[in-house]
């Protein structure tokens, strides 16, 4: 495995980590090939998880937009709502073959935190998960079902308490007890092995999407989006279409109130190059280097970073990268909610918001696919707060 995506990834973490890095490293490296290893991660993801996800074309939404055909990749029908059950399964098996005994995770919206505790369920496992203390005010659904599995939550009260703190603190509490304790990283970021391993994990809704449009309609789509927080939704939808020239690879990140504003979390548009978290990438800094805050309305895409793989893809003009604003992404979580009936996260109502925007200058027989990357039942209160509205109007 490289360990770097040019001059992007790499291994930066205190000696304390080196070895279970190392470790973790040479254990991915046994598991990726191996037969038996594939075959049970395979089954889960069929039996448990829900796999093949849904490719769903999205006719009134098609109709309503004009231009290109739009498909979505209905992730938020995989088992705990997301795509993050891809990931965690396959981790919380390496854990086992390493012969951990406890998971811990970073959580932002609360879906990798629900899954890394439904896996530790699953395997017998103890699970401590770190929020925000801002995201588990706005996540408080999440926060009960972590609880409801078994899962201990830690409120993260330093810095901006949201997820890039939740990560700090994951990271601390990794080095306290290395022994027994895998870190389920959530996204594709972070020291090597992980961006990779996520994406690995995380690249069979691409498998699946290729060769559902192929069977669907006969050719490949025009475009394929997806938001963009640390990335890893994206690079999964991403990755089976990287080499088929033809196909527009675009990631939505969050423009919060504006990207000319300091409240946004669009490292592609804002950021420069640096280290955090482990790896060398892009992050919304000072001159410094010092990690500047950031938001989005978006708890999942609330991060002043993103994976070393998409900094690459960017830096080699293979994908495109948008910002999209609160307000573009709350019409969205609406619009698709009463036009197809179908209720978005809204990390993933930033790439609805873009397709929206963008769909009607493809032609008639061009095809877009929207990964859908979770549902929105978690989100609904906090968009009726966004608006003023009384929840129970």
């Amino acid at each position: 495995m490289n360990a770097r995506f040019g001059e992007f990834g790499g291994q930066y973490v205190p000696e304390i980590l080196m070895n279970a890095v190392i470790e973790l490293e040479n254990a991915y490296s046994r598991c990726k090939d191996d037969t038996g290893f594939n075959e049970r991660l395979s089954e889960l993801l069929r039996c448990y998880a829900g796999r093949p996800s849904l490719l769903y074309y999205a006719e009134n939404m098609t109709a309503d937009l004009g231009g290109a055909k739009i498909y979505l990749k209905r992730e938020d029908l995989n088992h705990t709502g997301s795509h993050k059950i891809n990931n965690v399964l396959g981790q919380a098996m390496i854990a086992k073959e390493m012969g951990k005994t406890r998971l811990i995770a970073e959580t932002g919206a609360g879906q990798h935190g629900v899954a890394t505790a439904t896996a530790a369920a699953l395997f017998k496992m103890d699970c401590e998960i770190f929020m925000g203390k801002e995201d588990t005010e706005r996540q408080a659904l999440n926060v009960r079902r972590m609880n409801l599995l078994g899962a201990k939550v830690h409120c993260v009260t330093s810095g901006t308490q949201t997820l890039k703190d939740a990560v700090n603190e994951t990271m601390r509490e990794w080095t306290r007890r290395v022994s027994d304790t895998h870190y389920v990283l959530g996204s594709v970021m972070g020291p090597h092995p992980f961006p990779t391993m996520v994406r690995d994990f995380q690249s069979v809704i691409s498998r699946e999407a290729r060769q559902q449009i192929l069977e669907i309609e006969g050719k490949l789509p025009r475009a394929v989006i997806a938001c963009v927080g640390g990335g890893s939704n994206a690079i999964g939808a991403f990755y089976h279409f990287i080499e088929d020239a033809e196909v527009e690879l675009i990631g939505c990140e969050a423009a919060g109130l504006g990207v000319e504003t300091p409240q946004n979390a669009a490292t592609i548009a804002n950021g420069t190059t640096g280290i955090f978290h482990g790896m060398k990438s892009l992050f919304c800094q000072d001159e410094y280097g010092q990690i500047t805050p950031v938001y989005s309305i978006s708890a999942g895409l609330d991060y002043p970073g993103i994976g070393p793989e998409h900094a690459r893809l960017h830096q080699t003009g293979r994908a495109k990268y948008a910002a999209v604003t609160d307000s573009q992404a709350v019409d969205a979580f609406e619009y698709l909610s009463r036009t197809e009936g179908i209720i978005p996260a809204v990390e993933s109502a930033h790439a609805v918001a873009y397709a929206m925007g963008t769909a009607g200058g493809y032609k008639k027989d061009d095809i877009i696919i929207i990964n859908l990357s979770g549902r929105g039942d978690k989100d609904v209160a906090s968009i009726a707060r966004y608006k003023g509205e009384d929840l129970y109007e």
